[in-house]
């Protein structure tokens, strides 16, 4: 049993124990600490993980270009920062003192046009700061059950320890795989005009994906989301966040892509590569804001 408990997989950067020290640190500690502590934390994890820190700096070229060396690990030890910031706020949200968290979210209209009549919808985004907080602060805006789908994360306890605090927050939490049938579920709570959020700046090679141009190259975003807003004859919103400060947010809501259950797939294809082209302006605009850490630029 030690061994399961305390081997190496435990104190992994992204492991259990490190997992269960920020949570509970972040519920807990004094608020100065909380704004203050993870930019120190994030400079000496990205010291400690040059292969974390290279691929947010192949990253980030992909995005902006070549630039100057030092330009460049500037924008790699900011993104770290901002990364660190987001996941040590998104943990207090859940603990047993919520603080109060300023939000400004643009583009509300377009969600409320799209819920229309007890509709549902889909809202696509990426690993950009805060997007944890856009589940909770829209539950509680717009009055619908909100469910996150994630990809599972490879260790069970980390995966855990994050799962509950998302879920105090008031949001459900799905993760799939590769099981055909854990779409039902998800169709399901669509067609109860619930809002569905799903990640689309990653598209393992095991999942059924679209080909769409990103940042001059083609790439791939998982098809799921749009085919499931065919099946459920509702719209897919591209939705991005950003952290303005200490426990303040922006939330950007873009015009909702129709997809009805008659749409042939080109234009399922064609919703894709336009939820892409508003991941693609966000994120030029927010580089820093990026957090897809594992991504394996073309």
């Amino acid at each position: 049993m030690k061994e399961v408990l305390f081997g190496a997989e435990t104190f992994r950067h992204d492991g259990p124990f490190w997992r269960s020290l920020a949570s509970f640190g972040a519920a807990h500690a004094p608020r100065v600490l909380v704004r203050y502590s993870p930019p120190a934390w994030a400079f000496a994890f990205a010291l400690a993980m040059p292969a974390a820190r290279e691929r947010v700096r192949r990253n980030l070229r992909w995005v902006l270009g070549p630039r100057p060396y030092r330009e460049e690990m500037v924008d790699v030890f900011r993104t770290f920062s901002h990364f660190a910031s987001c996941l040590t706020e998104g943990l207090a949200m859940g603990g047993p003192k919520v603080p109060e968290v300023e939000c400004v979210v643009r583009g509300d209209a377009h969600l409320r046009e799209a819920l229309e009549g007890g509709r549902g919808a889909v809202l696509v985004t990426a690993h950009t700061g805060g997007w944890e907080t856009a589940g909770p602060l829209l539950r509680k805006e717009f009055d619908r059950d909100v469910m996150i789908v994630m990809q599972r994360e490879p260790d069970a306890r980390s995966r855990a320890i994050q799962d509950r605090v998302r879920e105090r927050s008031g949001i459900k939490i799905v993760h799939v795989g590769e099981e055909p049938l854990a779409v039902l579920p998800l169709l399901a709570h669509l067609r109860r005009g619930g809002v569905l959020g799903l990640q689309i700046d990653r598209a393992p090679a095991s999942m059924r994906s679209i080909e769409v141009p990103l940042f001059g190259t083609p790439s791939r975003v998982p098809s799921g989301p749009f085919l499931l807003a065919r099946a459920a004859d509702t719209r897919v919103l591209p939705v991005f966040t950003r952290r303005l400060g200490s426990f303040r947010y922006e939330i950007e809501l873009c015009r909702g892509l129709s997809i009805p259950k008659s749409a042939p797939d080109h234009e399922v294809v064609r919703a894709a590569e336009r939820a892409a082209a508003e991941m693609e302006r966000f994120i030029r605009a927010h580089p820093t804001h990026w957090f897809d850490f594992g991504r394996e630029v073309p």
